[in-house]
């Protein structure tokens, strides 16, 4: 990827948890602990991690193997969002090559921001800890809108608040609901291959624009190296 084919984005968008953040100690966390409350011992953190990006139904499928279709499901999430929400920012952090990252964009003026699923109650605390609220030009959550990705509502919402055109942001996500988001949208597309990836396609066959390994790479995509 050594040439920049990019160049023109006037605005980056980012999915949060897997692209900019590492969430899952906290969230595989709160998956034991509703283990610990059953008197079950803990799941190896490697089983939660790739789970991630299905939330909260991909957490307790793992903890107990409980699915949607289960009775029980309902009062499980609650459970679990309640144990979630008390150790949220304990250890989740920036991937540490995100940072220089986004310092890159904000010293070449590149505007950004943030359209996750997570719920606003959970985003807005996570964004404000790791101090990255100010510094979004637009955080959009999985209620923000009436629609969650992968309908582009989210993504056309962040695009709006910024002020720029759809068609002139790229959107960087580690999910498939990602880039099927952003195309959606009419945005142009990189997945993020550090991040936790689901379970399924692999990758590859997401059908994004761009394929990226790490957080740097993307400058170079922007012709900012």
């Amino acid at each position: 990827m050594s040439t920049p084919s990019l160049i023109g984005v006037k605005a980056v968008l980012f999915d949060l948890d897997g692209t900019l953040i590492d969430s899952a100690p906290d969230l595989a966390g709160a998956g034991n602990d509703l283990r610990a409350a059953r008197g079950l011992a803990p799941v190896a953190y490697e089983r939660f991690r790739p789970m991630v990006g299905a939330g909260a139904r991909g957490m307790i499928k793992v903890a107990l193997d409980v699915g949607l279709e289960d009775a029980d499901f309902d009062a499980l999430r609650t459970e679990f969002l309640s144990l979630y929400e008390g150790r949220m920012t304990r250890l989740t952090r920036l991937f540490p090559d995100c940072v220089p990252m986004l310092a890159a964009l904000e010293a070449r003026h590149m505007p950004w921001g943030i359209v996750t699923n997570k719920a606003m109650r959970f985003t807005e605390p996570v964004v404000n800890a790791l101090e990255l609220k100010t510094r979004a030009g637009a955080v959009v959550s999985g209620d923000t809108t009436p629609h969650a990705k992968p309908h582009p509502a989210p993504l056309l919402e962040a695009a709006r608040l910024m002020n720029v055109a759809p068609g002139d942001c790229i959107y960087v996500g580690d999910d498939l609901r990602d880039v099927q988001a952003g195309r959606a949208a009419g945005m142009r597309t990189v997945a993020a291959a550090w991040g936790y990836l689901g379970e399924g396609e692999h990758i590859s066959d997401w059908g994004a624009d761009q394929l990226i390994q790490e957080p740097l790479q993307l400058l170079q995509l922007l012709g900012m190296t």
